[in-house]
């Protein structure tokens, strides 16, 4: 099958962004008396990846207030500092590159605030590759993938079937499904093989190396 559209997520797929997260929610949970030793901010990588008010809620078992104000309170950080204490995965900016120069076009779906990817990817001098850079809302109002891919075909008009997203976690295998949407799973993010063995990506790649032989299969013209 040939893809003619590519939809990255951010997190875990193009940038390790673990450093600044972890942080941002130390520096949050410490507004509410939580101290997180720096031992095990390790243990705060499932925040990466889905939407912050439902991480929490789970891990820490704020309401749907607290939650919110949490994030307000990450933000705090994360927008000042935090946004830039990531690296890009090796190989991702020559993977662009390439695709760019083969004509595919490329979009960003992330569950990052839309106005942070796209500051953070102007930062890293990535943001030329993108056609359309797609995010959360600050408001709360659009932070499932799922909505955020429906906003981003809504506004680029792009049809599902031609599409294929590349991310790293079950949230983007299952918020690119509810859109009509095909799915690469990366290994090299934060998702585990049991995960996607339980949320069945059309197509997984161990590495940044893989995917790129991958997505030169999948857009080429047969």
């Amino acid at each position: 099958m040939t893809f003619k559209k590519l939809i990255f997520d951010l997190d875990g797929t193009l940038i390790e962004p673990k450093t600044g997260i972890t942080r941002a929610i130390v520096y949050a949970l410490k507004h509410y008396g939580i101290e997180i030793p720096e031992s095990d901010y390790d243990a705060l990588t499932p925040f990466i990846g889905p939407p912050l008010t439902e991480s929490f809620s789970r891990y820490f078992g704020f309401d749907d207030a607290k939650a919110r104000e949490a994030v307000e309170k990450y933000r705090e950080y994360y927008s000042v500092t935090g946004l830039f204490e990531c690296t890009v995965y090796p190989g991702i900016p020559e993977l662009l590159r390439q695709l760019h120069q083969a004509g595919v076009p490329v979009y960003l779906a992330t569950s990052k605030p839309q106005i942070f990817a796209e500051t953070l990817l102007k930062h890293l001098e990535l943001d030329h590759y993108f056609a359309l850079i797609a995010g959360s809302t600050l408001d709360h109002t659009r932070d499932q993938k799922s909505q955020v891919l429906n906003w981003l075909l809504s506004q680029e008009h792009l049809k599902p079937e031609e599409c294929l997203m590349i991310g790293d976690r079950h949230y983007d295998v299952e918020g690119a499904r509810a859109c009509g949407i095909d799915t690469v799973a990366v290994g090299y993010g934060y998702g585990s093989r049991e995960e996607f063995d339980l949320c069945a990506p059309a197509y997984r790649s161990e590495t940044v190396e893989a995917l790129a032989e991958l997505l030169q299969q999948l857009t080429q013209e047969n």
